[in-house]
């Protein structure tokens, strides 16, 4: 699948660049993305909500009145979670949401993301460039001559380009990343993928190298 490359003023170079069916022309699967997403947010997730309990919560712990003979119900103590200000019964407490995917799942989810936007012709390739300094302007000239202006846009840099991103800083819309960090969830939330031509080389190596297996024995 060859697609064309565009300059850094948004005309095409003449030259094309080849989408690798295997990682762009997959048969997408659907539930493997489903589990990336869920990884990837549930590692975004604090898990620090906490509540006092009844051994936290500030107070006596001396039965309140005697057992019988006051026509009451029976009570403990102040402590007590049915009792206002006491602690909460079964209360939250901090915890771990993360949950991990093997190496294949991840790329697999990565390619089937790709292959959607690919068969939807929402994948630009760019030649690498760069800023002298932040121009938010020189970015939204880019954006409208390649007629992809107002749509959510991933732009995965080859590198860290530190200019690019800050001229991206003031547009909500686009999202600036150097392309070794760039996830499932980032792939589905673009409307368009614009990649540098660096960055599609590095994606490709990466998304058809089979993960290795370190079979060496334990210590």
């Amino acid at each position: 699948m060859d697609v064309a490359i565009y300059q850094e003023d948004g005309v095409e170079s003449g030259d094309t660049a080849d989408l690798d069916p295997t990682v762009f022309d997959i048969e997408p699967n659907d539930h493997v993305i489903w589990l990336d997403v869920k990884r990837i947010q549930a590692h975004q997730r604090q898990g620090t909500s906490k509540t006092k309990e009844r051994s936290e919560v500030r107070g006596s712990g001396r039965k309140l009145y005697r057992q019988k003979g006051t026509g009451n119900a029976r009570v403990g103590d102040a402590q007590s979670p049915i009792r206002r200000g006491g602690g909460r019964a079964h209360g939250a407490r901090p915890r771990d949401y993360a949950h991990d995917l093997n190496q294949k799942e991840k790329q697999l989810a990565r390619r089937s993301a790709l292959s959607y936007k690919a068969a939807n012709e929402n994948i630009r390739v760019l030649e690498d460039f760069s800023f002298d300094r932040p121009d938010t302007r020189g970015l939204t000239d880019l954006l409208e001559f390649l007629d992809v202006g107002g749509h959510d846009i991933l732009l995965a840099t080859t590198e860290v380009e530190r200019e690019v991103y800050l001229s991206a800083q003031n547009l909500s819309h686009v999202n600036v990343q150097e392309v070794n960090s760039i996830n499932t969830v980032d792939i589905l939330d673009a409307d368009v993928v614009l990649l540098q031509e660096g960055a599609l080389e590095w994606l490709t190596n990466v998304l058809t190298t089979a993960p290795t297996v370190d079979l060496a024995p334990q210590a």
